[in-house]
């Protein structure tokens, strides 16, 4: 198929490993279904240390859930990335470890503390939520296959997220402030989760024209902010000066200024050189190493099938 047949064709859920691909859309699909991949698996790292950390047994299991939630969701990313025969599973998994692998902003930033856990568990989640429900008309089928799956958990882990962020809103005065503390450092952070401006970005023509996405980077930005912005204020967050939002009073809608964000400090994420990222992609690499016993073990084992390109 060539590429403007694929662009005539483009719709949801239109293309499959049935399908003889162009090169470009391959490697377009590839390098958008490895980030979303490695997000879930660096999602998870910066999660894992409150499994010890939470207050109470129940916080901990529930915690603990997620996290391999997040873990099993990469697994079958990158399952259904490697089904357009540009790189294997274990390619992209090394690419991570060396810090060749690209990945969300949010999760080159550790957590210093339980009141930022709801950043990540409500906030963040909910961005993820806002792209990936656009993601189930996606071109790629396998894609949308898992996207089906990572919905369904992902709903169960922003009302986690929202639950830790209720109470400690309706907690103590230190409670509160510390969450507002925690607010004012992830907020703009959180506002740059879809990447940069429409005018700014590489990739976002050329995905929206073969329907790899279906919304661009600036309007899933103002959807996110229309729905959580009021969400935020009913928990009793302040909404910092900065960056700026400007509330449309005729179309009841938020916008956000975007030059107010720090997009050379983005810049320096996208490119895995800001040093907690890199940090984190030490922890990821020192892991992979640790279990790369487990890793020969299973392979040296004969099996027998194949393996299903996503979850059945």
């Amino acid at each position: 198929m060539d590429l403007s047949t694929v662009k005539e064709r483009a719709g949801p859920r239109q293309f499959g490993p049935t399908d003889e691909m162009p090169l470009e859309y391959r490697e377009a699909a590839t390098r958008m279904i490895q980030f979303h991949a490695n997000s879930e698996i660096m999602g998870a790292y910066i999660e894992r240390p409150f499994i010890r950390q939470a207050p109470s047994l129940d916080r901990k299991l529930a915690v603990s859930a997620q996290v391999q939630d997040e873990i099993g969701h990469g697994q079958l990313l990158y399952r259904a990335a490697e089904n357009l025969g540009v790189k294997t599973r274990e390619q992209m998994l090394d690419e991570l470890a060396n810090g060749e692998g690209k990945f969300l902003n949010c999760f080159h930033y550790p957590l210093d503390n339980w009141y930022e856990l709801p950043m990540i568990m409500f906030f963040v989640d909910g961005a993820a939520m806002r792209r990936q429900a656009s993601l189930k008309r996606t071109s790629w089928e396998p894609y949308a296959h898992a996207i089906d799956k990572i919905c369904f958990e992902e709903g169960f882990h922003i009302k986690h997220g929202e639950d830790i962020l209720r109470e400690l809103a309706t907690g103590t005065r230190r409670d509160q402030e510390k969450l507002q503390e925690a607010f004012e450092k992830w907020w703009p952070r959180i506002l740059q989760f879809f990447g940069p401006t429409d005018d700014q970005s590489t990739h976002d023509d050329f995905s929206q024209e073969v329907g790899l996405k279906t919304m661009s980077n600036d309007a899933l930005r103002n959807a996110f902010l229309n729905a959580y912005l009021p969400k935020a204020e009913k928990y009793g967050l302040e909404i910092p000066e900065y960056p700026r939002v400007e509330y449309h009073e005729d179309r009841d809608h938020y916008e956000v200024y975007e030059a107010d964000l720090d997009w050379d400090e983005f810049v320096t994420v996208a490119k895995n050189e800001l040093p907690t990222g890199r940090g984190q992609i030490a922890k990821r690499r020192r892991s992979q190493d640790a279990v790369e016993w487990v890793r020969n073990a299973i392979e040296s084992t004969p099996t027998g099938g194949e393996t299903p390109a996503t979850a059945d």
